[in-house]
């Protein structure tokens, strides 16, 4: 039997221009593809567990608007389950995404419905939560929330992952329930307050209560920090990146499917680092997820 995958977070309908450089304030830059498609941490990282091969249930809030309905169809469309999605009388979350030559972005997000999903809405689908074997968690909800479904997902022993990103104050009972924790390097040192080597950052998050570690590192790669095992890193792969939009999130989906599969930490890491190569590749959010079969 497959292990079920649920990812509780953002949906967000992306609208993104590619121009030739950033435009600095007061500035306007003509030229440029503009793009629109489904997007939000939370969502990005469902697709891509679900495109990598995982059984994946999706828990988000919309609005009751086109952006929502499109978003669940396209979820429907991906097979992913869809069934728990609520709704909220707000309007849809929206990311407007400015991305350069260089593939850097620059991303305003208005939260809209994702900021409507509560502690008593998590409440209401414990049950869903607990028939889990892994949680995939971000924080463009409120962090109130993360944390209710992280507790009740750690009571019941579901694996829980943590994606810290966007980077934001969070509750020290928090890091008690993570099975598994996969800041940036500037995530980290805003966690821990720690800025010197890896293995002192790692040693951090462990105090604070997380067991496995993954910081991800950009061109680098990623440094992998299994509990009880030696850390190691686990090096990027050399493409001809075009814009970086969902990379991080494309790397957590596939980290926890290749989980579900079996692999270990690092077999895991360098499964979700061959995903997240392929995304950077092409532009939009989930538009440049791949398939398994791409890999």
């Amino acid at each position: 039997m497959s292990k079920k995958i649920l990812v509780i977070g953002s949906s967000n309908t992306d609208m993104t221009v590619k121009s030739e450089k950033m435009p600095a304030p007061g500035e306007t830059v003509l030229g440029g593809e503009f793009i629109m498609g489904p997007g939000g941490k939370g969502a990005n990282q469902a697709v891509a567990a679900r495109r990598l091969g995982g059984d994946v249930c999706f828990i988000c809030k919309v609005g009751r608007d086109i952006f929502g309905d499109n978003a669940v169809a396209g979820y429907d469309r991906e097979g992913i389950d869809t069934s728990h999605v609520l709704r909220s009388d707000k309007a849809s979350g929206v990311a407007l995404i400015l991305v350069d030559k260089n593939a850097e972005n620059s991303i305003s997000v208005a939260p809209g419905a994702n900021n409507d999903l509560t502690p008593e809405d998590i409440d209401s689908v414990a049950d869903v939560i607990k028939a889990s074997d892994y949680l995939i968690l971000q924080l463009e909800i409120p962090v109130e929330s993360v944390l209710r479904a992280a507790q009740i997902a750690h009571e019941a022993g579901v694996y829980v992952i943590l994606n810290p990103a966007p980077a934001c104050p969070l509750p020290a009972e928090l890091f008690s329930y993570l099975s598994l924790i996969t800041p940036n390097a500037g995530e980290v040192e805003l966690m821990t307050g720690v800025t010197g080597e890896l293995d002192d950052k790692v040693a951090a998050l462990r105090k604070m209560g997380v067991s496995d570690v993954i910081i991800t590192l950009g061109s680098r790669g990623s440094y992998v920090a299994p509990s009880g095992s030696e850390a190691e890193l686990v090096p990027a792969l050399k493409v001809n990146a075009v814009d970086t939009t969902a990379a991080g999130d494309t790397f957590c989906g596939a980290l926890c499917v290749a989980l579900s599969e079996g692999k270990d930490l690092a077999e895991a890491a360098r499964f979700a680092t061959k995903a997240s190569s392929l995304t950077v590749q092409k532009m939009g959010a989930q538009s440049s997820i791949p398939y398994r079969k791409d890999l």
